[in-house]
């Protein structure tokens, strides 16, 4: 039921906190702001569809209601040139509108529509997620709220797990010269499979209408447990200016700062953050709700790990906040997570979404999972990788209305619960890669759930423009993959195998010798035991370094001009082919490069040259040596074909890959009873620094 109160808008939390602490009044439901439905006050033009878009009229795809339309294949040899244009054109879709002729924010928290307009904010960060309320928390109601002035109205809106959209309630909006509070609660039922809650709103022919503080609310009766304050750990490596830029965004905000105990912001590198200008000024303004700690480079789980070891050892906050140095967040992300997991049923892991740095509408990844069988990540049943909401916007997909279900969350923004923490540990000395994914599933196991809570996620750079099997990175990637496997796994699976060989035939191919060199070292040293890995993570980093140098691939070069000319430059005429025929076609090539003699390594000038983002296998095919550079295109390398060399690496692999599936119930045993994510193994590695 909607009410309507003749009050002026409210501004200030501390004004709507007073306002709804009415817990001491008999029949009075005392309510909290959970969801506040915000806007961009900067970057306004590449952002705004996450926020708000132009209403249009919903369009129901056959999918939606048949559950046999993606059953059947397209017989495009009976397909008529009308019939596929047809078929493309009821696809689509231009995208979102979010000019000013539509809507106008005028505030953090207000918005106005002009004469004769209709906005939505059913988008990524208003819409309020509540299938993950109903969920994961025993809240069974919701009331929404907000200041409204003008004319027009508000239309409360839901959707089902499967996407159709229903209305709740229409507002009515008549209130020219002031503002007016308009409420309504809404019922958590048919939330099982997803679904979320939101607001579309409609001016008049003849006036505009005014939004302000709108917000949805949950009662705080149905909060299991009292509240605590929550720490923060940002792990930094030489990226002093973006970490500054993360501090000062939170000293900037209220409500994050009023549940705040302390940032643990650890410095692993040599150009320090302490020293960049406005530090000083940042650091005093935050106060005690700063503890900066300067450490030996033990990479993001070692940073990572000394804040929730901090926060461990300080014994005051009930969650960690592990956030990324170089992202940038949307402050709303990190009290709506926090929010979350005061009311979840039991301590839950709460994370966010990963929007691309150079693409601020497409989101990475929400939630994702992991195949056991071969190790690796995958999104979420039901979600994708790298979807775009100024093109798709979440009213518009069904699909993304689905609850996600996920393994692990990744930690460029991800709240772990100090019971946790308790229970399972800090992250395996990783180094990097693989130290969110371990942790996720060992959390699982222990009765831990993740949750990727939509409307919850920062922005960071994406991974297009990084290439780790050409870098020192693929020692780590390799290396904790498999001890993740070893403590997650029951049994190896013949794909592991499968992948262990394609790996090194994929960077073979490539010329990459230097890779696959550093991918058997990691196998070796798996097959060493969890002492060596404690052991060497203040040195490995350099050691692998070294193990790297001497190889073609790995004399690199800032200039193209530093090497002779390319005799050709790369053009892609692949034809495209089933995936069947180019699984065929690959391994041809591997097998013809296992056999063949040819070299490269005394070539006068490369064969050709190949930009970084056409350094597939297909590139490198018959050709004596490339010129290639990096995925991002700050250096280049000469790298050279030598097929015996690759011969007698890829046999070693296979033997490696014996050795280690032959030993796997071993060494499983022994990583598991070596524990090596204890609070006491890092409490060691804390306090000898080498």
């Amino acid at each position: 039921m909607a009410v309507n109160t003749s009050k002026t808008a409210r501004t200030s939390n501390k004004s709507r906190a007073a306002h709804h602490a009415n817990a001491a009044v008999p029949g009075v439901v005392d309510w909290e702001v959970v969801n506040r439905v915000v806007f961009p006050t900067s970057d306004e033009d590449m952002t705004m569809p996450l926020y708000a878009i132009e209403w249009t009229r919903p369009k129901l795809d056959e999918d939606v209601v048949n559950p046999f339309a993606d059953f059947y294949s397209l017989d495009f040899g009976a397909m008529n040139e009308s019939e596929l244009r047809r078929l493309l054109n009821g696809n689509k879709r231009p995208i979102a509108n979010t000019s000013d002729a539509v809507f106008t924010v005028t505030g953090r928290t207000a918005i106005t529509i002009p004469t004769g307009q209709h906005a939505s904010f059913c988008t990524y960060f208003n819409a309020f997620p509540a299938s993950y309320w109903r969920r994961w928390t025993p809240v069974r109601s919701v009331r929404f709220t907000a200041q409204v002035k003008g004319a027009g109205a508000l239309v409360l809106m839901r959707s089902t797990g499967r996407g159709l959209l229903h209305p709740v309630e229409a507002i009515p909006v008549d209130s020219p010269q002031a503002f007016t509070e308009v409420s309504v609660e809404m019922g958590m039922d048919g939330l099982l499979d997803g679904g979320f809650f939101w607001f579309d709103a409609k001016s008049t022919d003849t006036s505009a209408l005014h939004i302000a503080d709108a917000c949805w609310e949950v009662p705080t009766a149905q909060r299991p447990n009292d509240l605590h304050p929550f720490s923060i750990a940002i792990t930094t490596f030489n990226r002093p200016s973006y970490c500054l830029r993360q501090l000062r965004a939170i000293a900037s905000n209220a409500d994050v700062r009023a549940r705040l105990d302390t940032i643990y912001c650890t410095d692993q590198g040599t150009n320090h953050v302490c020293d960049q200008p406005g530090f000083d000024e940042t650091a005093n303004e935050l106060g005690t709700q700063l503890t900066y700690i300067q450490q030996a480079n033990l990479g993001g789980s070692g940073g990572f790990s000394r804040g929730m070891y901090e926060t461990l050892k300080a014994g005051t906050s009930a969650h960690t906040l592990l956030l990324d140095d170089d992202a940038i967040s949307e402050p709303e992300s990190i009290i709506r997570a926090v929010q979350f997991a005061d009311y979840c049923s039991t301590p839950t892991i709460v994370g966010g979404g990963m929007l691309h740095l150079d693409n601020r509408t497409v989101m990475y990844a929400q939630g994702e999972r992991i195949d056991m069988r071969e190790m690796r990540m995958f999104p979420a049943v039901g979600a994708e990788y790298n979807h775009d909401y100024a093109q798709f916007p979440l009213r518009d997909c069904p699909k993304l209305h689905r609850r996600f279900n996920v393994d692990f969350n990744g930690w460029w923004l991800c709240l772990i619960p100090t019971a946790c923490m308790k229970q399972i540990g800090l992250s395996m000395p990783a180094f990097i890669k693989f130290d969110d994914i371990e942790y996720g599933l060992r959390a699982k196991e222990h009765g831990f759930h993740t949750v990727s809570l939509p409307g919850v996620a920062v922005w960071h750079q994406a991974w297009h423009d990084k290439d780790p099997g050409r870098t020192w990175e693929e020692y780590f990637n390799n290396r904790n993959r498999w001890v993740c496997a070893l403590l997650h796994a029951e049994k190896p699976s013949p794909i592991m195998a499968y992948q262990m060989a394609y790996g090194d035939a994929n960077l073979g191919l490539r010329f990459i010798y230097s890779g696959i060199k550093l991918r058997h070292i990691a196998l070796r040293d798996v097959m060493r035991g969890p002492q060596y890995m404690l052991d060497t993570v203040h040195t490995q980093l350099n050691t692998v370094r070294e193990l790297r140098k001497g190889f073609s691939d790995t004399d690199l070069k800032p200039n193209l001009t530093d090497f002779p000319e390319a005799k050709a430059e790369f053009e892609p005429h692949a034809v495209p082919k089933s995936k069947a025929a180019v699984q065929k076609e690959c391994f041809k090539v591997v097998l013809k490069s296992l056999i063949s003699r040819t070299d490269g390594t005394h070539d006068e000038r490369p064969a050709i040259a190949v930009p970084a983002k056409d350094a597939t296998w297909h590139a490198f095919q018959g050709q004596s040596s490339v010129l290639v550079t990096s995925a991002d295109g700050n250096s280049a390398s000469w790298c050279r074909r030598n097929n015996p060399l690759f011969r007698k690496q890829f046999m070693r692999g296979l033997y490696l890959s014996k050795e280690f599936f032959k030993r796997w119930d071993r060494l499983a045993a022994e990583y598991k009873a070596a524990n090596i994510a204890s609070v006491e193994h890092w409490e060691q590695i804390f306090r000898n620094p080498r």
